[in-house]
């Protein structure tokens, strides 16, 4: 019965040390603004403004804003097209 009291005590300390730990490190963890994940040291954050960003969203976001012109490019095509059809039709 002691030994399960000792036992017992043991973990309740530990339980209170990691605690102590988590709160002492909460000032540095970020959550990313865009998919929510928390970031700490195995996630890299970066602060946009007064926002935090994962290193994978902000890599997605390049990849997206990279494509840019070529999504400009096919937007102007479309609406070329559209212009043509519509001459077409009022004629």
């Amino acid at each position: 019965m002691e030994k399960d009291k000792s036992i017992m005590m043991k973990n309740l300390l530990e339980s209170i040390k990691l605690d102590v730990y988590v709160e002492s490190k909460i000032p540095e963890m970020h959550v990313c603004f865009l998919c929510g994940r928390i970031g700490y040291k195995d996630l890299p954050m970066k602060k946009i403004g007064n926002k935090w960003i994962c290193i994978d969203c902000l890599r997605e976001l390049k990849e997206t804003l990279d494509s840019l012109e070529e999504w400009e490019q096919e937007i102007a095509l479309q609406k070329e097209f559209k212009k043509q059809i519509e001459r077409g039709l009022n004629r």
